[in-house]
Protein backbone atom coordinates (compact mmCIF):
# COMPACT_ATOMS: atom_id res chain seq x y z
CA UNK A 1 0.00 0.00 0.00
CA UNK A 2 2.48 2.55 1.26
CA UNK A 3 4.32 1.82 -2.57
CA UNK A 4 1.26 2.15 -4.38
CA UNK A 5 0.72 5.58 -2.51
CA UNK A 6 4.19 6.60 -3.49
CA UNK A 7 4.14 5.57 -7.20
CA UNK A 8 0.57 7.64 -6.82
CA UNK A 9 2.20 10.69 -5.78
CA UNK A 10 4.94 10.40 -8.21
CA UNK A 11 3.01 10.46 -11.35
CA UNK A 12 0.99 13.01 -10.09
CA UNK A 13 3.70 15.47 -9.29
CA UNK A 14 5.32 14.32 -12.79
CA UNK A 15 1.79 15.70 -14.23
CA UNK A 16 2.07 18.82 -12.03
CA UNK A 17 5.32 19.51 -13.68
CA UNK A 18 4.63 18.57 -17.18
CA UNK A 19 1.47 21.10 -17.27
CA UNK A 20 3.39 23.83 -15.76
CA UNK A 21 6.53 23.40 -18.49
CA UNK A 22 3.17 23.25 -20.84
CA UNK A 23 2.00 26.54 -19.55
CA UNK A 24 4.76 28.42 -19.42
CA UNK A 25 5.85 27.32 -22.84
CA UNK A 26 2.15 28.28 -24.02
CA UNK A 27 2.47 32.04 -22.88
CA UNK A 28 5.85 32.54 -23.87
CA UNK A 29 4.50 32.06 -26.98
CA UNK A 30 2.18 34.09 -26.99
CA UNK A 31 3.99 36.64 -25.60
CA UNK A 32 6.67 36.65 -28.26
CA UNK A 33 3.58 36.89 -30.91
CA UNK A 34 1.96 39.82 -29.31
CA UNK A 35 5.15 41.84 -28.03
CA UNK A 36 7.35 40.75 -31.27
CA UNK A 37 10.65 41.25 -29.77
CA UNK A 38 13.72 40.88 -31.87
CA UNK A 39 14.66 37.52 -32.71
CA UNK A 40 18.09 38.05 -31.57
CA UNK A 41 16.82 38.96 -27.81
CA UNK A 42 14.29 36.29 -27.41
CA UNK A 43 12.62 33.84 -29.70
CA UNK A 44 9.60 31.46 -29.46
CA UNK A 45 9.52 28.22 -28.19
CA UNK A 46 8.80 27.54 -31.97
CA UNK A 47 12.02 28.50 -33.10
CA UNK A 48 13.71 27.06 -30.68
CA UNK A 49 12.12 23.66 -31.46
CA UNK A 50 12.87 24.28 -35.19
CA UNK A 51 16.81 25.06 -34.21
CA UNK A 52 16.65 21.67 -32.11
CA UNK A 53 15.53 19.22 -34.86
CA UNK A 54 17.64 20.93 -36.86
CA UNK A 55 20.20 19.32 -35.45
CA UNK A 56 18.97 16.94 -33.08
CA UNK A 57 22.25 14.34 -32.55
CA UNK A 58 24.89 17.02 -32.02
CA UNK A 59 22.60 18.93 -28.77
CA UNK A 60 21.41 14.83 -27.34
CA UNK A 61 25.46 14.29 -27.98
CA UNK A 62 26.89 17.34 -25.73
CA UNK A 63 23.65 16.67 -23.39
CA UNK A 64 24.72 13.35 -22.54
CA UNK A 65 28.77 14.53 -21.89
CA UNK A 66 27.05 17.56 -19.80
CA UNK A 67 24.69 14.69 -17.99
CA UNK A 68 27.59 12.09 -17.71
CA UNK A 69 29.91 14.57 -15.40
CA UNK A 70 27.48 15.65 -13.71
CA UNK A 71 26.12 12.61 -12.07
CA UNK A 72 29.90 11.34 -11.78
CA UNK A 73 30.15 14.18 -9.78
CA UNK A 74 26.93 13.92 -8.03
CA UNK A 75 27.71 10.16 -7.19
CA UNK A 76 31.41 11.17 -5.49
CA UNK A 77 29.93 13.94 -3.69
CA UNK A 78 27.37 11.83 -1.79
CA UNK A 79 30.22 9.21 -1.05
CA UNK A 80 32.84 11.89 0.18
CA UNK A 81 30.34 13.69 1.76
CA UNK A 82 28.78 11.71 3.87
CA UNK A 83 32.19 9.65 4.46
CA UNK A 84 33.54 13.09 5.62
CA UNK A 85 30.41 14.60 7.65
CA UNK A 86 30.60 10.92 9.73
CA UNK A 87 34.33 12.04 10.55
CA UNK A 88 33.26 15.18 11.36
CA UNK A 89 30.75 14.21 14.17
CA UNK A 90 33.05 11.51 15.19
CA UNK A 91 36.30 13.22 15.42
CA UNK A 92 36.23 16.77 16.99
CA UNK A 93 39.78 17.08 15.16
CA UNK A 94 38.60 16.83 11.48
CA UNK A 95 35.63 19.23 13.09
CA UNK A 96 38.41 21.68 13.46
CA UNK A 97 40.07 21.28 10.52
CA UNK A 98 38.41 19.79 7.69
CA UNK A 99 34.80 21.70 8.44
CA UNK A 100 36.79 24.95 8.67
CA UNK A 101 38.67 24.33 5.84
CA UNK A 102 35.13 23.06 3.90
CA UNK A 103 33.12 26.42 5.13
CA UNK A 104 36.50 28.46 3.51
CA UNK A 105 36.67 26.82 0.22
CA UNK A 106 32.79 27.13 0.39
CA UNK A 107 33.30 30.84 0.44
CA UNK A 108 35.52 31.08 -2.56
CA UNK A 109 33.53 31.73 -6.40
CA UNK A 110 34.14 28.05 -7.92
CA UNK A 111 34.34 30.79 -11.30
CA UNK A 112 37.76 31.70 -9.94
CA UNK A 113 38.90 28.04 -8.56
CA UNK A 114 38.19 26.87 -12.30
CA UNK A 115 40.99 28.40 -14.25
CA UNK A 116 43.54 26.57 -11.25
CA UNK A 117 42.11 23.50 -11.82
CA UNK A 118 42.40 23.31 -15.75
CA UNK A 119 46.36 24.23 -15.42
CA UNK A 120 46.61 21.54 -12.33
CA UNK A 121 44.27 18.87 -14.06
CA UNK A 122 44.42 19.49 -18.04
CA UNK A 123 41.30 20.21 -19.99
CA UNK A 124 39.41 16.77 -19.96
CA UNK A 125 36.82 15.76 -17.89
CA UNK A 126 39.42 15.86 -14.01
CA UNK A 127 38.87 19.94 -14.20
CA UNK A 128 35.08 19.81 -14.80
CA UNK A 129 34.77 17.34 -12.22
CA UNK A 130 37.18 18.69 -9.85
CA UNK A 131 34.38 22.14 -9.93
CA UNK A 132 31.06 20.21 -9.52
CA UNK A 133 32.46 18.46 -6.71
CA UNK A 134 33.40 21.19 -4.69
CA UNK A 135 29.94 23.19 -5.24
CA UNK A 136 28.09 20.10 -4.53
CA UNK A 137 29.71 18.26 -1.53
CA UNK A 138 29.31 20.99 0.62
CA UNK A 139 25.43 20.60 1.13
CA UNK A 140 25.62 17.20 1.91
CA UNK A 141 28.20 17.76 4.59
CA UNK A 142 26.49 20.46 6.24
CA UNK A 143 22.98 18.46 5.94
CA UNK A 144 24.70 14.92 7.20
CA UNK A 145 26.27 16.46 10.16
CA UNK A 146 23.25 18.25 11.22
CA UNK A 147 21.26 14.95 10.09
CA UNK A 148 24.07 12.46 12.48
CA UNK A 149 23.67 15.36 15.22
CA UNK A 150 20.08 15.44 16.18
CA UNK A 151 19.28 12.30 17.42
CA UNK A 152 17.78 12.52 20.92
CA UNK A 153 20.66 12.44 23.32
CA UNK A 154 18.32 10.07 25.40
CA UNK A 155 18.38 7.55 23.03
CA UNK A 156 21.99 7.49 22.34
CA UNK A 157 22.17 6.89 26.09
CA UNK A 158 20.05 4.04 25.90
CA UNK A 159 22.20 2.80 23.62
CA UNK A 160 25.02 2.97 25.34
CA UNK A 161 23.51 1.23 28.42
CA UNK A 162 22.87 -1.30 26.11
CA UNK A 163 26.52 -1.72 25.36
CA UNK A 164 26.66 -0.88 21.64
CA UNK A 165 29.53 0.08 19.99
CA UNK A 166 30.19 2.78 18.56
CA UNK A 167 29.73 1.49 14.91
CA UNK A 168 26.40 0.08 15.65
CA UNK A 169 25.57 3.38 17.49
CA UNK A 170 26.04 5.18 13.98
CA UNK A 171 24.95 2.55 11.68
CA UNK A 172 21.77 1.91 13.43
CA UNK A 173 20.62 5.14 15.27
CA UNK A 174 22.70 8.25 13.78
CA UNK A 175 22.91 7.54 10.23
CA UNK A 176 18.55 6.15 9.63
CA UNK A 177 18.15 9.18 11.72
CA UNK A 178 19.88 11.22 9.22
CA UNK A 179 18.72 9.83 5.93
CA UNK A 180 15.82 12.93 5.82
CA UNK A 181 18.81 15.50 6.43
CA UNK A 182 20.64 13.38 3.70
CA UNK A 183 18.13 13.85 0.82
CA UNK A 184 17.84 16.87 1.73
CA UNK A 185 21.48 17.40 0.99
CA UNK A 186 21.79 15.44 -2.04
CA UNK A 187 18.71 17.57 -3.73
CA UNK A 188 20.64 20.81 -3.47
CA UNK A 189 23.85 18.73 -4.20
CA UNK A 190 22.16 17.89 -7.69
CA UNK A 191 21.83 21.33 -8.92
CA UNK A 192 25.17 22.59 -8.02
CA UNK A 193 27.08 19.11 -9.33
CA UNK A 194 24.95 20.40 -12.75
CA UNK A 195 26.01 23.83 -12.27
CA UNK A 196 29.79 23.22 -11.65
CA UNK A 197 29.94 20.87 -15.01
CA UNK A 198 28.53 23.49 -16.96
CA UNK A 199 31.58 26.36 -15.37
CA UNK A 200 33.54 23.64 -15.88
CA UNK A 201 32.57 23.48 -19.63
CA UNK A 202 33.12 27.12 -19.78
CA UNK A 203 36.73 27.14 -18.94
CA UNK A 204 37.59 23.74 -20.29
CA UNK A 205 35.28 23.57 -23.28
CA UNK A 206 35.50 21.27 -25.99
CA UNK A 207 32.26 19.08 -25.28
CA UNK A 208 28.94 19.66 -23.26
CA UNK A 209 26.18 21.67 -23.24
CA UNK A 210 28.45 24.79 -21.34
CA UNK A 211 30.79 24.59 -24.57
CA UNK A 212 27.29 24.72 -27.15
CA UNK A 213 26.23 28.36 -24.89
CA UNK A 214 29.95 29.80 -25.53
CA UNK A 215 30.35 28.99 -28.85
CA UNK A 216 26.74 29.93 -29.76
CA UNK A 217 27.05 33.21 -27.77
CA UNK A 218 30.91 33.68 -29.63
CA UNK A 219 28.09 33.87 -33.01
CA UNK A 220 25.30 35.30 -31.44
CA UNK A 221 22.96 32.46 -32.55
CA UNK A 222 20.28 33.29 -29.73
CA UNK A 223 18.03 30.50 -30.52
CA UNK A 224 20.73 28.06 -30.36
CA UNK A 225 21.98 29.39 -26.98
CA UNK A 226 18.21 28.68 -25.34
CA UNK A 227 18.26 25.43 -26.93
CA UNK A 228 21.26 24.34 -24.61
CA UNK A 229 19.38 26.50 -21.74
CA UNK A 230 16.54 24.62 -22.35
CA UNK A 231 18.31 21.47 -22.00
CA UNK A 232 20.29 22.39 -19.24
CA UNK A 233 16.77 23.57 -17.62
CA UNK A 234 15.02 19.85 -18.37
CA UNK A 235 17.85 18.23 -17.56
CA UNK A 236 18.00 19.88 -13.95
CA UNK A 237 14.65 19.27 -12.99
CA UNK A 238 14.49 15.63 -14.13
CA UNK A 239 17.96 14.74 -12.09
CA UNK A 240 16.32 16.84 -9.16
CA UNK A 241 12.81 14.82 -8.99
CA UNK A 242 14.51 11.87 -9.62
CA UNK A 243 16.31 12.56 -5.87
CA UNK A 244 12.63 13.53 -4.94
CA UNK A 245 11.85 10.31 -5.92
CA UNK A 246 14.58 7.85 -4.41
CA UNK A 247 13.91 9.73 -1.54
CA UNK A 248 10.09 9.18 -0.98
CA UNK A 249 10.96 5.54 -2.21
CA UNK A 250 12.98 4.78 0.46
CA UNK A 251 11.51 7.54 3.57
CA UNK A 252 8.22 6.38 3.43
CA UNK A 253 7.33 6.22 7.04
CA UNK A 254 9.31 9.89 7.08
CA UNK A 255 6.93 12.45 7.93
CA UNK A 256 7.32 15.02 5.06
CA UNK A 257 5.68 11.98 2.71
CA UNK A 258 2.45 10.99 4.29
CA UNK A 259 0.70 13.84 2.88
CA UNK A 260 0.97 14.86 -0.78
CA UNK A 261 2.33 17.51 -1.97
CA UNK A 262 1.02 20.84 -0.19
CA UNK A 263 -1.28 18.48 1.66
CA UNK A 264 -1.48 19.09 5.61
CA UNK A 265 0.02 16.01 7.20
CA UNK A 266 -2.52 13.56 8.05
CA UNK A 267 -5.22 15.61 6.85
CA UNK A 268 -8.64 14.16 7.81
CA UNK A 269 -7.02 11.67 10.29
CA UNK A 270 -9.66 12.96 13.17
CA UNK A 271 -12.83 12.82 11.04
Amino acid sequence: MTALMTAFRGESRVRDVLLVLLATVLIWEAAVAIFQPPIIFLPPPSAIWAEFMSSPGIFLKHMGYTLGTTALAFVLSVILGVILAVGIVQSTFLERTVYTLLVALNSVPKVALAPLFVIWLGVGMAPKLAVAIMLAIFPIVIDTVLGLRSVEPDMISLARTSRATPLQVLLKIRFPNALPSVFSGMKVAISFALVGAIVGEFVAGGNGLGFLVLVAQGQFDTTRVFVSLVLLGLMGTVLFYAVDFLERLMLPWHVSQRGGAGAPVAAGAGA
